[in-house]
């Protein structure tokens, strides 16, 4: 399937409409932002790494039960995806402290939440997302009740699937962001999942194996993002 016209450019990834009207082409690029965009750079081969990250993620996520716009990947850079009307909240799970938060509310970084704290946002980056409330949600009518209800549950649910996922493979999931959007009056998880939108650390030594490497000039964050991606079996093309 071609794609015919860019429907919308996001800091990281690319939209673009094609003959199905109900399908969208999203295109990883190797951009890699932070703070809301204030410092952008390139990292070759990026964005392959991400596409087949997140084409795995989501399949498993499918497996499990928890529906997405995934439909399939297309080549390196390129998955095929259900167009979305999508939701401009962010749905933020926490099971430990880490990034804003810590930052927020002065805890310690690592403190560990049981259950599982979750949190809102609204997604602007010119007002730097900032936190909202449910009831924010149904207020401006960015979704309902019944919606924001289901869009919690996926969440957790995600949460629960991915946890144990990452757990087997040697990794503490600390955080995560998902994003949602209506599909024929269906909630349906859309946007990425890949470890420029979560926190992953290793379970033993602690070391931080996400995009915490680039926001805080660490280094070694496609090394970091291939490393998780063995972990969990994933077999990048050659």
């Amino acid at each position: 399937m071609d794609a015919l016209e860019l429907l919308y450019q996001g800091k990281a990834k690319s939209a673009y409409v094609t003959e199905d009207p109900e399908l969208l082409i999203l295109k990883f690029r190797d951009d890699t932002s932070a703070f809301d965009g204030e410092i952008i750079e390139q990292l070759s081969e990026k964005g392959a790494i991400n596409n087949q990250f997140n084409a795995f993620i989501m399949q498993k996520l499918a497996d499990a039960g928890i529906p997405t716009h995934f439909v399939e990947r297309l080549n390196a850079t390129d998955s095929l995806v259900k167009r979305l009307e999508m939701i401009p909240v962010e749905c933020v799970v926490r099971n430990r402290a880490a990034g804003s938060l810590v930052k927020r509310l002065g805890v310690d970084e690592g403190l560990a939440f049981d259950p599982p704290l979750f949190e809102l946002f609204l997604k602007n980056d010119a007002l730097h997302d900032p936190m909202i409330t449910e009831h924010h949600v149904e207020a401006f009518g960015w979704a309902s009740r019944d919606e924001m209800a289901r869009m919690h549950q996926l969440t957790l649910e995600t949460n629960r699937v991915l946890k144990q996922l990452f757990d087997d493979s040697g990794l503490q999931l600390v955080d995560f962001k998902l994003e949602f959007g209506r599909a024929n009056g269906e909630i349906v998880l859309g946007d990425e999942f890949s470890p420029d939108g979560c926190r992953l650390w290793d379970k033993v030594t602690g070391e931080k194996k996400d995009k915490d490497r680039f926001r805080q000039k660490l280094g070694g964050v496609l090394d970091a993002y291939r490393e998780v991606a063995e972990r969990l079996g994933i077999v990048f093309d050659s």
